[in-house]
């Protein structure tokens, strides 16, 4: 006999909210413990090379920035007005070189801005090859 005719079989149901609440307390931990460092605030040291000097090739480009942001091209100093000027200072350089290298010479006091204008000019002026001189710790 069946006795449980008027009963109805239960649908089964997923609840939403337990698993929001959940995510929202993944969410609000990682917001909390996630640290906003500035980098401003770092200390670097930076590196320093023990290679071999290279020998002087013919084709190089040297730059200098010194720590204030002056710029000497070729042992011509170069005032700056913006990136196509020095574009323009690099390509006359490497007029008469074959696969010109620009060999960038920083002063360690010298902003990054200002070696990313010389990187930004040398792309400006189709000059691929790129190196950077460091001071070797001997």
């Amino acid at each position: 006999m069946d006795f449980q005719r008027g009963k109805q079989k239960e649908q089964p149901e997923i609840n939403l909210v337990p698993l929001i609440d959940v995510m929202m307390v993944i969410l609000i931990f990682l917001m909390i413990t996630t640290t906003y460092s500035k980098y401003t605030e770092l200390q670097i040291n930076l590196p320093s090379a023990d290679a071999e000097k290279q020998l002087e090739r013919s084709n190089e480009i040297p730059i200098l920035v010194n720590a204030q942001g002056q710029y000497v091209i070729n042992r011509v100093p170069v005032a700056y007005r913006n990136v196509e000027q020095l574009a323009d200072e690099l390509r006359r350089a490497g007029a008469s070189l074959k696969e010109p290298i620009v060999v960038i010479s920083a002063d360690a006091a010298a902003t990054h801005q200002s070696v990313v204008r010389i990187m930004e000019a040398a792309r400006l002026a189709g000059l691929s090859q790129i190196t950077f001189t460091t001071q070797s710790t001997k």
